[in-house]
């Protein structure tokens, strides 16, 4: 019995230390505190400071993986490589394109041979400040995610095995990793460290909204997207309202949250039936069924299509289908609009509309300086 209970106080400790943060209302959980340890390989470079843009919380770092000028440089080097892939044709930058903010243009991202994925590749502009990567939030950590795309077999379908004889191979790799992390045998931990640290440089802030909210510039902001912000905070609305998902602090922005929801478009509108389990094939919860990670809103004009599924090609569009309320099925979430939000006029829901969209496209911010292939230190504005 007295093993019993230790089993279950060791499993309760790893559930706070994993989800945290557990006094704290729901409502208001948009930021982890502390970033995960991760493991054993530990960078040997030069430590940086990391400054963040206006609208950011501080970029947190786990504490065996801070960030050094090596980690930086080699992640950037790796993410632009195909050496990760099978084919060596397939990068992180083939599904996450610098030129749309980290995004994918495509409906599906695609891997190797041509083959297509099941899900819209997911942005990786300020990923840091989510609380679980991937749309069903399978991986904890940048560093858990990175894993994920370089065994998939219709990504890159290699081994991170098969990636460390790779690099073993490579002299300017071998170099690399022995100037990060000490010479000798390449890991993948080492190389999910790397890319992992170059990610969590990939921050944009200082958008039109945060210097009219944070940066007290009431000029940053036309008409239109005012109106649109009043719109996205109005908790009077027949229903929750934007920012129950998409969190708004008294001093950063996020845009997101640590809860899954289900909206419906994981609902096949003729059959009715979920087409995609979501967080479900996850936690095993039917509670999760057709449930999907909040996408940030920042940069959320580049980064079309939209949704899980990229079924969604314009903001208009995502709109409409949240003031529709969703598709309704048993597991929809109850933070969903109350269609047909009678509190606002018929006949004003078109401008609420277009104010809304108004609002999203302020949200575009500033490109980090590294959003390009090392060689290239000019940036994206």
């Amino acid at each position: 019995m007295l093993c019993h209970w230790v089993r279950l106080a060791a499993v309760l400790w790893v559930a706070a230390q994993v989800f945290g943060q557990s006094d704290v209302p729901i409502r208001a959980r948009s930021y982890r505190n502390i970033a995960p340890s991760t493991g054993a390989a530990i960078p040997i470079g030069r430590r940086v400071e990391v400054s963040v843009p206006l609208g950011l919380p501080p970029v947190r770092f786990p504490e065996d993986n801070p960030p050094t000028a090596e980690t930086i440089a080699l992640g950037r080097k790796l993410f632009f490589d195909g050496i990760l892939s099978r084919d060596g044709k397939v990068s992180c930058a083939s599904c996450h394109d610098p030129q749309v903010a980290f995004s994918d243009p495509r409906t599906v991202s695609i891997g190797v041979d041509g083959l297509a994925g099941t899900r819209q590749g997911m942005v990786i502009v300020n990923a840091t400040h989510s609380f679980a990567q991937f749309w069903d939030g399978r991986a904890l950590t940048l560093e858990q995610q990175a894993e994920g795309p370089v065994q998939n077999p219709i990504e890159m379908a290699h081994s991170l095995a098969g990636v460390e004889r790779k690099l073993a191979a490579d002299a300017r790799y071998v170099e690399l990793f022995g100037e990060a992390f000490s010479p000798g045998r390449i890991t993948f931990e080492m190389v999910a460290k790397s890319l992992a640290t170059y990610e969590r440089m990939l921050v944009s802030g200082n958008s039109a909204f945060d210097r009219y909210y944070y940066g007290g510039d009431k000029t940053a902001m036309n008409e239109s997207a005012i109106r649109g912000l009043k719109f996205f905070l109005d908790n009077t609305l027949d229903g929750p309202n934007c920012v129950s998902c998409h969190r708004i602090e008294p001093a950063y922005a996020t845009f997101t949250e640590e809860r899954f929801h289900n909206t419906g478009v994981a609902v096949d509108p003729e059959t009715l039936n979920i087409r995609d389990a979501g967080r479900l094939a996850v936690t095993g919860l039917m509670k999760d069924r057709g449930a999907f990670k909040v996408p940030t809103l920042r940069n959320i004009a580049l980064t079309a299509p939209y949704m899980h599924n990229g079924s969604m090609k314009t903001l208009e569009e995502a709109v409409d289908f949240y003031f529709q309320g969703g598709r309704p099925n048993p597991q929809l979430s109850g933070v969903m609009p109350h269609a047909p939000l009678h509190n606002i006029p018929l006949a004003g829901q078109p401008q609420a509309k277009a104010d809304l969209v108004e609002f999203m496209k302020a949200l575009t911010g500033e490109m980090p300086e590294l959003a390009s292939p090392p060689g290239n230190e000019t940036g994206h504005d």
